[in-house]
């Protein structure tokens, strides 16, 4: 479990294996290459603010969450 103040690629880590989403499905849902998802997971990357946009839009989930801010989303 995740909790606040986590850093992004363990979020992101979670997530994906919350949701059962393969990088690549992931990447597909948000317009970029698996192998930026992987950088983010990696943590040699982290997404920009449109980026982020796109992916609390994409999974109807809160940037919060995706920023450690908020436990759930």
């Amino acid at each position: 479990m995740i909790y606040m103040g986590s850093n992004f690629s363990e979020i992101l880590s979670e997530f994906l294996e919350l949701k059962h989403l393969t990088k690549t499905e992931f990447a597909k849902r948000i317009g970029v290459k698996p192998s930026q998802v992987s950088e983010w997971i990696k943590g040699k990357a982290k997404p920009a603010y449109d980026m982020l946009r796109r992916m609390s839009l994409a999974f109807n989930v809160s940037a919060d969450y995706f920023l450690g801010l908020k436990d759930g989303f």
